[in-house]
């Protein structure tokens, strides 16, 4: 991205998070990290809706995890079951400034926690770090990596704006979903 996209795009995440912040939307009580299932089959990244199954599906029941493709590569439309996040995030897809399978926010400039954290236990489960910048020059920090295979990847954004910091996850098609 050229630095006035990014600038429109982090302005235009600030905004959402102040009026998610307004409606009293906040986090709720610590998730648990958990690992990702390593084991599972990878996907197909050619076609546009997977059939997965998630987590809360009743037994034997198959739910349709769309995909979709952006700049930085064909991503699943959600997280799959038991993908670690940080302690205190929650889901904001009202923070969302583009195509993500996953948009947190948490309370607190945290962002290097935050990665910290994430990378601590998505390498436990066998993905293995191929980038990690940051502090960027607004404190955003960002970590790319690999699983299993070379195709199946993360990009993971944690930006501070103000008292919350944002999450950004593009989990990669390739990667296992379930």
């Amino acid at each position: 991205m050229t630095p006035p996209k990014l600038r429109l795009v982090r302005g235009m995440s600030l905004l959402a998070v102040f009026v998610l912040a307004a409606c009293g939307l906040g986090p709720s009580t610590a998730t648990p990290i958990a690992s990702v299932v390593a084991s599972a089959p990878a996907a197909s990244p050619t076609s546009a809706v997977i059939p997965s199954a998630a987590a809360s599906s009743p037994a034997g029941s198959v739910v349709a995890v769309g995909q979709t493709d952006t700049e930085w590569g064909r991503i699943w439309d959600t997280l799959p079951g038991g993908f670690p996040t940080y302690p205190g995030t929650t889901p904001a897809d009202e923070a969302a400034t583009g195509p993500a399978s996953g948009t947190l926010v948490v309370n607190g400039d945290v962002a290097k926690q935050v990665i910290t954290s994430m990378r601590t236990s998505l390498e436990a489960a066998g993905f293995s770090t191929t980038a990690y910048s940051g502090p960027l020059e607004d404190g955003t920090y960002v970590l790319d990596l690999r699983g299993a295979t070379d195709d199946c990847k993360v990009n993971i954004t944690a930006s501070p704006l103000g008292s919350l910091t944002t999450v950004t996850i593009l989990y990669g098609a390739a990667c296992p979903h379930s």
